[in-house]
């Protein structure tokens, strides 16, 4: 089953990590609009958000439903560079830390543990290499897979990287976690060097196919760019910024998986706990 979900909100800005992380400059943020007059109702938009976007493909996630109602909920994040930030508090600022943060904030009683398994370069092949000892030392109910971009950037063969997404997918299922993937950052910058549109089509298809939830940042940030809400023409080297795009990342994707598993948070008035 396939379907979409309102999102409202904006993937911060990836690119931001990748540049933080590897001394390149770092896009500045423009400043955040506030909520329209005629929409008393809604919620504050900041600046995080985009309004009317939405995710391209919604499946639940049992496991992490199941977590959820046994109030202790784990989640493994296995990534490259851009998902790292630089300094003595770039763990700390980081967003897995943020996610941590986010769901234990939004779950109120249940106990939230992030774990990372995040190397430089690597491909979606490389990191199938230590996913199997990564999900058995984390024992998660959720893997969240930020991949493609070092893929693009090598010129990985597209099969050879849907087929190692497929096999991922099967290995986190087999030791009892959900899985969510996490698309490539998108950047003005190397827009016409990368392509990366091909790897987020691949990587759209194999979770169609599979049945795995989306974190679209890619076209997200390009619809940032689009709008001016963040300058990623611009070049500043403030990680206190990149430390807020984080923050935002960590944040969004606590809200996917919640949307994901049917639970929201208590002030949301949405709904009381996990879903069917």
């Amino acid at each position: 089953m396939t379907g979409r979900f309102s999102y409202g909100l904006a993937l911060p800005v990836m690119a931001v990590l990748a540049m933080a992380a590897s001394g390149l400059p770092v896009p500045a943020l423009a400043q955040s609009t506030g909520p329209s007059s005629s929409a008393a109702a809604a919620p504050p938009l900041t600046e995080c958000d985009v309004p009317n976007r939405h995710t391209e493909i919604d499946f639940p996630l049992p496991q992490v439903t199941k977590a959820i109602a046994a109030k202790k909920l784990s989640v493994l994040v296995v990534g490259a560079g851009s998902s790292q930030l630089p300094g003595a508090a770039g763990v700390k600022n980081a967003y897995p830390a943020r996610l941590q943060k986010a769901l234990a904030d939004k779950l109120p009683g249940i106990e939230v543990t992030v774990a990372t398994d995040v190397k430089s370069t690597r491909t979606a092949v490389d990191m199938l290499k230590s996913l199997r000892q990564s999900l058995s030392d984390a024992k998660p109910a959720l893997l969240v897979w930020q991949t493609a971009t070092v893929d693009a950037m090598k010129q990985v063969d597209g099969d050879e990287f849907g087929q190692a997404l497929a096999k991922g997918i099967k290995i986190a299922r087999s030791a009892g976690a959900d899985v969510v993937f996490m698309n490539p950052q998108y950047s003005p910058r190397t827009e016409s060097m990368i392509a990366l549109a091909n790897y987020v089509e691949i990587q759209r298809w194999i979770a169609l196919q599979h049945e795995v939830p989306v974190f679209d940042r890619f076209n997200l940030m390009k619809a940032w760019a689009d709008l001016g809400t963040f300058d990623l023409y611009s070049a500043t080297k403030k990680l206190d910024m990149a430390a807020r795009v984080h923050d935002c990342l960590g944040r969004l994707l606590a809200d996917l998986v919640l949307e994901s598993s049917k639970v929201h948070s208590p002030e949301t008035g949405n709904g009381n706990g996990p879903g069917k």
